[in-house]
């Protein structure tokens, strides 16, 4: 049986530990969390084990326990000293949440500490694994609607809706430091956007190789915002491929959210046909039960295709990310994002922030 360790135990803890629940593989031995009584809590809300032991210090508790996975779910200005950490303290396989690190810099520690002690890197990603972001990818692979050219993704932030955001996280999220660097940082591209950001090259199998992006400044969030990329043409495509993401905000409008006050569209031209990906951090909400927003659309061959028939949850592609990562470490699968994969993403999102700085394309090539 692995032996699980999570650091952290906020909002995330409640929708990352579900795919540990009542599996005969895993058993959570003990959490760390600087606030000893809400760790204390979150056992007795998930009903752990009455031997599950609680740290106020994520070193000592790496010091005295043998791990075969820790989940990370902390900030991301905290994930390369932790990494770092626990790869020194021999843990098998490491996860942790996006994004990865604050630079490239940091990435390429926590790289390097896990290739030294062998330890596996996985960085959690659970957009890739919602069940219809799952089969939409199947269907592009699958040529289902020709070879893909260009993608838009639309992610809609409003301001009331979802869980309730402590207000230390705020606070560190609005340190340019600690949100992608530069002179103003960006809270909405690197941490919002993490996820738009790792679906692009995903979805089409082809790295990104230049970017170029502009933000606003709503009350000081760095939105609207926009990005344009072009992809590498690593394989033989019909026409060069592009993409574009907006950040948009609606200042008055409740998202009817369970989590986040965010949802996600994605529309992807095709060859053959275009496809429409509807909803993801809020599928399952009230427009989930309209033809207009089912989870996929495609129009192919002269008509209009719908795919409904999925768990309409955010919380199942947690589940599914983290029963990935047992299997990743019981040696079944490799990470779905590694490291290296990760640094790309991380390279893309960050040059985004530059670009929008600087008011000019990046080349990814050049941003080291």
């Amino acid at each position: 049986m692995l032996k699980v360790g999570i650091i952290g135990t906020g909002v995330i803890f409640d929708l990352s530990i579900q795919g540990y629940l009542n599996n005969k593989d895993v058993e959570i031995t003990c959490l760390s969390d600087k606030t000893i009584e809400k760790a204390t809590e979150k056992i007795k809300k998930f009903k752990l084990g009455k031997d599950t032991r609680v740290y106020s210090d994520y070193k000592e508790m790496l010091d005295k326990e043998k791990l075969d996975i820790i989940e990370i779910l902390l900030p991301h200005h905290l994930h390369a000293e932790v990494v770092v950490y626990a790869a020194k303290k021999g843990v098998k396989t490491i996860s942790v949440q996006k994004p990865m690190a604050l630079s490239l810099e940091e990435a390429d520690m926590m790289i390097e500490a896990c290739d030294n002690s062998g330890s596996t890197l996985s960085i959690y990603e659970n957009f890739l694994f919602a069940p219809h972001i799952l089969k939409a990818k199947e269907l592009i692979d699958s040529d289902y609607i020709g070879d893909p050219s260009s993608i838009r993704i639309k992610i809609a932030m409003g301001s009331k809706g979802g869980w309730k955001v402590p207000n230390g996280a705020n606070q560190w999220r609005k340190d340019p430091k600690m949100v992608g660097g530069a002179k103003k940082g960006s809270p909405v591209l690197l941490d919002n956007g993490w996820h738009a950001f790792s679906l692009a090259p995903w979805f089409f199998g082809e790295e990104i190789e230049k970017v170029f992006a502009q933000t606003g400044n709503y009350k000081g969030i760095d939105a609207p915002a926009y990005v344009m990329f072009k992809y590498y043409q690593k394989h033989e495509h019909l026409i060069p491929q592009y993409g574009h993401m907006e950040f948009v905000l609606m200042p008055e409008m409740q998202i009817p959210s369970k989590y986040y006050s965010t949802d996600e569209f994605i529309e992807i031209i095709a060859s053959r046909g275009i496809m429409k990906i509807n909803q993801g951090t809020s599928i399952g909400n009230t427009m989930s039960k309209s033809d207009i927003f089912a989870p996929i659309v495609i129009i192919r061959d002269g008509k209009v295709e719908t795919l409904s028939e999925f768990e309409k949850d955010w919380k199942h592609s947690f589940i599914a990310a983290t029963k990935h990562i047992i299997e990743v470490a019981k040696g079944n699968k490799e990470p779905i994002l590694s490291g290296e994969q990760a640094k790309n993403i991380l390279r893309f999102n960050l040059a985004a922030i530059r670009s929008s700085e600087l008011g000019k394309e990046i080349s990814l090539n050049e941003f080291i």
